[in-house]
C-alpha cells in the first residue's frame, strides 16, 4: 500500500506540473500574466527500526515568479514614459502653429511690413497701397487662424484629460473589486497567483494615467495612493478624481485642476500639479497650464504689439485726402484683472497698455499680505516677487509696459490674476480696406531756410506722438533758429511744448533755451520728430509746417514719411529686445526649444521604462522552448509515476493472490 501512496502522490504532483506548464503556455501574450511554478515538498518519512522510509511528494503551493520592486520600478518608469509622451505630443501640435515656410505666420508678418516699402516709392500709386491693406488683412487672419488652432488644442487636451479621469475612476474601482476577492480567497491559505496578476495589471494601466505609490495590508488588499499622500484605494473602497477650473480665478486663468473626492464626501481637495509625478494626466496638464499658457501669451503679445504701432503710426499720418489715418486693425482693449472669489476686500485693481513695445509674453497673479504689500508671481511657475507699497507695484507693471491702477483698500490674502493680453490674436481684425484710407504722408514737413550758408541736411520726419501728443504747428510753422560755435545752439518759436532728445530711451528733456545742436539728434518737438545732419552757421534755419496748410498745396499726396515710419517698425525692438521682422523667430524658437528639452526627457523615459520593463518580464514572463522542456520533463515523471501504481497494483495482486492460497 505505501508503494501504491507514493505512486499515487507522485501522479497527481506531476499532473499538477503538468497542467500549470500548460496555463503558462497559453498565457503567454496575456498582458500581465506572471509566469507560475509548482513548488513540491517530501512527505515526512515514516519510522522504522530500519530507519526513515520515505512516503512520496506533495504540492506545496503554486508559486508566482515575480520581483515586486522589478514591478513597482517598471510601473513607475512607465508612468513617467506616459507624461513625456503624453505631453511631447501636443507640443508637436503647438509647434506647428509656430512653424515656418511661406504658410507661416512669420511669413505673412514679413510680407505686411516689406509692402510698405513700394508705397514709400511711389505713395500715389493706389496699386501698392492697397497691397500693403491686403497683407495687413492677411497677417489678420493668420494670427486668428492661429489662435483658433490653439482654442482647438486646448478642447482635445481638456477632453483627453477627462477621458483619462474617467479610466482612473474605473480602474480604481476595479481594483478596489479585485482587492475585495483577494482579500476573501487569501483566507485558504494559498496565494490567488492570477487574481494578484490581475490587480498588479490594473496598477500599471492606471499608472499610465497618473502616478500612485502602494502600500500592502496583512490582508492581502493594497492600498493605492496619488499625489503622495491622497487614498485612491483603500482596502475595497475607492475614491474619485475630476477636473475643474481652479477654485481660485475660475476659467479666467485658462488652466485646469485635478480634484481628489473621498467615497461619501462632497467635499473635493485641489491636488497640485507638482505632486502628481508621471502618468498621462500629469503630461497633459504641464501641458495645459505651461507650453500652451506660453503659446497663448506669445501669440498674443505679437497681436498686440503689431496692432497698437501700426494702429498708432497711421493716426499720426495723412490720408490721401488730408484727413488724420485712422486705426489700421481693431483695438487691443486690455482685459482687467480679475480678483479671486476669495477676496475678503472691495478692493480693485484696473490696468491700462503704456507702452506696446514693452508688453510682457505672462500673465501674473498679484496676491497682497497686506493693505500695500504684496508679491507678484508670474505665471506659471514663476518666482514670486515682492513689492513693499503701492509704488512698487505700479512700477513693476510700468517696467512692462503695463499701467495699473490700484483702488483699495486690500486685506491680506486677496488676491488678483492678471492676464491684459488674453485673446488678443483670436481679435485680431482689419479695419481698413480702402487704399486712400493708408495714411503714408507725413502730417508735418520742413524746409530750409531760404538764406541758410551751412551744410545743414534734413536726414528724417517723422510724425511719433512720442513723449507728448502730436501737435501740428500753427500756420507760421514751428522755426529752428541756430548760432554757430562750439558747439552750435538754436532757438525754437511757434512750439508749443519744450523739445526732447528722442535719441534716448525715454526722450529726456533739451537743455536751454538756447538748445544744444548735435548732428544727427534726433529732437522730438510737440508729437513729431527731425533729425538733422550738418553744421549750421549762424542765421540758418528750419522751418516745419503743417502738411495741410494750403500754402503747400496737396504736398501730402507725394509724401510717404509716414509710410517710412511704419515700415521701419520692423526693426524697432518690441519683444523683450527683439525687433518686429525677428519676433515671431524668437516665438518659434522659444516653443521649438520646449519641444526639443521635451522630446529628450521622453526618448530618455522611454528607454528607461523598456529596460526595466525587459528586466521584469525576465523574471515573470514565460518562455516558451522552457516550458516546452519542462512538458517532456513532467510528462517523462508522469509516466514513470503511473508505472509505478502499475507495478505497485501488481505487487498487491500477487500478494492477494498468494494469500489466497
Amino acid at each position: 500500500m505505501s508503494l501504491l501512496n507514493v505512486g499515487s502522490r507522485a501522479l497527481l504532483a506531476n499532473q499538477v506540473a503538468l497542467q500549470t506548464a500548460g496555463h503558462n503556455i497559453a498565457n503567454v501574450n496575456t498582458q500581465g500574466y506572471s509566469r507560475q511554478s509548482v513548488v513540491l515538498q517530501t512527505v515526512p518519512g515514516q519510522f522504522t527500526g530500519g530507519g526513515y522510509i520515505g512516503k512520496g511528494v506533495d504540492v506545496h503551493t503554486i508559486l508566482r515568479n515575480q520581483s515586486e520592486l522589478l514591478t513597482r520600478q517598471a510601473t513607475a518608469a512607465a508612468s513617467v514614459d506616459a507624461s513625456d509622451s503624453a505631453r511631447v505630443e501636443r507640443l508637436r501640435q503647438l509647434q506647428d502653429v509656430f512653424s515656418g515656410g511661406a504658410t507661416g505666420l512669420g511669413a505673412a508678418i514679413n510680407d505686411m511690413m516689406n509692402a510698405f516699402s513700394d508705397v514709400v516709392n511711389s505713395p500715389t500709386d493706389l496699386t501698392a497701397r492697397n497691397i500693403v491693406l491686403t497683407r495687413i488683412d492677411e497677417t489678420a487672419k493668420r494670427m486668428v487662424g492661429a489662435s483658433g488652432r490653439l482654442d482647438e488644442i486646448a478642447a482635445t487636451v481638456t477632453e483627453q484629460l477627462k477621458g483619462d479621469i474617467k479610466a482612473i475612476n474605473l480602474l480604481a474601482q476595479n481594483i478596489a473589486g479585485v482587492n475585495d476577492q483577494i482579500a476573501r480567497a487569501k483566507g485558504n491559505g494559498q496565494p490567488a497567483n492570477d487574481l494578484l496578476d490581475q490587480r498588479d495589471q490594473l496598477i500599471r494601466n492606471l499608472n499610465q494615467h497618473i502616478q500612485t505609490t502602494q502600500v500592502a495590508a496583512d490582508d492581502g488588499t493594497v492600498s493605492v495612493f496619488v499625489a503622495g499622500s491622497q487614498p485612491l484605494v483603500l482596502g475595497n473602497q475607492a475614491a474619485s478624481l475630476s477636473m475643474d477650473d481652479p477654485q481660485d480665478f475660475g476659467a479666467a486663468s485658462g488652466q485646469k485642476r485635478l480634484y481628489f473626492q473621498q467615497p461619501g464626501s462632497s467635499t473635493k481637495s485641489e491636488l497640485g500639479e507638482s505632486t502628481l509625478g508621471g502618468g498621462s494626466v500629469a503630461g497633459l496638464l504641464r501641458f495645459q497650464n505651461s507650453d500652451l499658457q506660453e503659446g497663448y501669451q506669445l501669440l498674443n503679445r505679437m497681436a498686440a504689439a503689431i496692432s497698437l504701432n501700426l494702429n498708432e503710426q497711421n493716426q499720426l499720418g495723412l490720408t490721401l485726402d488730408g484727413s488724420m489715418g485712422k486705426a489700421l486693425l481693431s483695438d487691443v482693449v486690455p482685459v482687467q484683472p480679475k480678483p479671486a472669489i476669495t477676496n475678503t476686500s472691495a478692493g480693485s485693481l484696473a490696468l491700462s497698455i503704456a507702452d506696446p513695445n514693452k508688453l510682457p509674453a505672462a500673465s501674473y497673479v498679484v496676491v497682497f499680505t497686506g493693505g500695500t504689500a504684496g508679491t507678484i508671481t508670474a505665471q506659471p511657475n514663476g518666482q514670486a516677487q515682492a513689492f513693499a507699497n503701492m509704488g512698487d507695484l505700479q512700477t513693476f507693471f510700468s517696467d512692462r509696459g503695463l499701467q495699473i491702477t490700484p483702488s483699495g483698500p486690500f486685506n491680506a490674502n486677496d488676491q488678483f490674476f492678471v492676464d491684459p493680453l488674453k485673446n488678443a490674436a483670436g481679435k485680431m481684425q482689419a479695419l481698413q480696406f480702402s487704399p486712400g484710407q493708408l495714411a503714408a504722408a507725413n502730417p508735418v514737413n520742413a524746409a530750409m531756410g531760404a538764406s541758410n550758408a551751412g551744410s545743414l541736411q534734413l536726414a528724417s520726419l517723422k510724425a511719433s506722438g512720442d513723449p507728448a501728443p502730436l501737435t501740428l504747428p500753427p500756420p507760421t510753422g514751428v522755426v529752428l533758429s541756430f548760432t554757430a560755435g562750439t558747439p552750435a545752439t538754436f532757438t525754437l518759436t511757434g512750439n508749443t511744448g519744450a523739445p526732447f532728445d528722442a535719441s534716448t530711451a525715454p526722450p529726456t528733456p533739451l537743455v536751454g533755451p538756447p538748445y544744444t545742436f548735435t548732428a544727427g539728434q534726433a529732437i522730438s518737438i510737440d508729437g513729431w520728430e527731425i533729425t538733422l545732419g550738418g553744421t549750421p552757421k549762424t542765421g540758418d534755419s528750419v522751418t516745419v509746417g503743417n502738411a495741410t496748410d494750403p500754402q503747400y498745396g496737396d504736398w501730402y499726396k507725394r509724401n510717404a514719411g509716414n509710410a517710412g515710419a511704419m515700415m521701419a517698425l520692423r526693426d524697432t525692438q518690441m519683444f523683450d529686445g527683439a525687433t518686429l521682422s525677428d519676433g515671431f523667430a524668437g516665438a518659434m524658437a522659444q516653443i521649438g526649444t520646449r519641444t526639443q528639452s521635451a522630446q529628450f526627457a521622453a526618448e530618455l523615459s522611454s528607454s528607461f521604462a523598456a529596460n526595466l520593463e525587459r528586466d521584469r518580464t525576465a523574471v515573470s514572463g514565460v518562455n516558451l522552448d522552457e516550458e516546452a522542456a519542462r512538458l517532456i520533463q513532467y510528462q517523462q515523471a508522469y509516466q514513470a509515476s503511473a508505472k509505478m501504481v502499475q507495478i505497485a497494483q501488481n505487487v498487491f495482486d500477487t500478494l492477494i493472490q498468494t494469500m489466497g492460497r
